[in-house]
């Protein structure tokens, strides 16, 4: 089997871990259903969010993990570690929110289920592998742009409304900005190319409003709460995509359509450091979140 190497990136700093944490979503006191400070919308988006993540991040693992036996670079087989690692975290925890929603009527089954779960599985076998790697990468430059925003606007940290929730995904952005790169590194090095790595996520860009829009259509439908409101549900759909998590957002998703992009050339090092310390500090918020 030919082997490969890559050249880590200069401005790569240690590697991604998976840290030992736990949440307890509605202990000691219950979530609320829009939990979103009562934004039925935003509810169900970051609900749809949550619901995606555990089977899209098991995707991910497996996209790298097909590659695993080719990498000789030993920082970026390092990086490929923690990477896995802080997925199957996200996952696990993502689940776990999951199933309080799930009990407060959101149809999270709807994206995680073992139903879609195997689905997803046949589709990818039948996915070249390098094409895999790609919508990987192209996926992390997706994740890497919504966590930028979440850490870095506080419009968007009063919308999460009920603190766990904010704590979860506060945790998971720091990690997300401290992996960003590592899929698109490991593309690089097996050789990708740039026409395939573009392409991708220009469908995936296609892609993205019309998914969203049916994803939170599907999920407020099934909702007979939210129904008995028309009005207030077609005003805070208006709100959320002319708000502060998709103002300009095509934009920065499109910084990866640029020939020679690197994940890298968008500097968060500053942003990863203050929050380093917001978060895990001596007096951090998830400091008592710890195992």
């Amino acid at each position: 089997m030919t082997e490969y190497s890559v050249q880590t990136n200069a401005r790569t700093t240690g590697y991604p871990r998976a840290r030992r944490i736990r949440f307890r979503f509605g202990d000691p006191e219950p979530m609320a259903k829009y939990f979103a400070g009562g934004d039925m919308v935003f509810s169900h988006f970051i609900a749809g969010l949550s619901a995606a993540f555990p089977p899209g991040e098991e995707s991910f693992i497996r996209s790298v993990r097909r590659f695993a036996d080719q990498i000789s670079d030993p920082e970026l087989k390092k990086r490929v570690t923690g990477f896995i690692g802080q997925e199957a975290t996200h996952g696990h925890h993502h689940r776990q929110l999951n199933e309080k929603l799930a009990e407060m009527g959101y149809p999270v089954e709807w994206y995680d289920s073992p139903a879609a779960i195997e689905r997803s599985k046949r589709i990818e076998e039948r996915l070249p592998a390098l094409l895999h790697l790609a919508a990987t990468a192209a996926a992390e430059h997706y994740t890497a742009v919504l966590a930028e925003r979440t850490l870095a606007k506080a419009e968007i940290q009063a919308l999460a409304g009920d603190p766990e929730v904010r704590n979860l995904m506060n945790w998971h952005a720091f990690e997300e900005l401290e992996h960003k790169s590592v899929a698109f590194d490991l593309y690089r090095a097996m050789d990708g190319t740039e026409a395939m790595r573009i392409m991708t996520m220009a469908t995936l860009l296609a892609l993205t409003l019309p998914l969203t829009a049916v994803g939170l259509t599907v999920s407020l439908s099934r909702d007979p709460d939210a129904r008995r409101y028309p009005l207030s549900l077609a005003k805070e759909m208006v709100t959320l995509f002319r708000g502060p998590i998709f103002r300009g957002i095509g934009r920065e998703l499109a910084l990866y359509l640029r020939p020679g992009f690197h994940p890298d050339d968008i500097e968060t090092t500053e942003l990863l450091e203050r929050w380093r310390a917001e978060l895990f500090g001596n007096d951090g918020d998830l400091v008592d979140h710890l195992k």
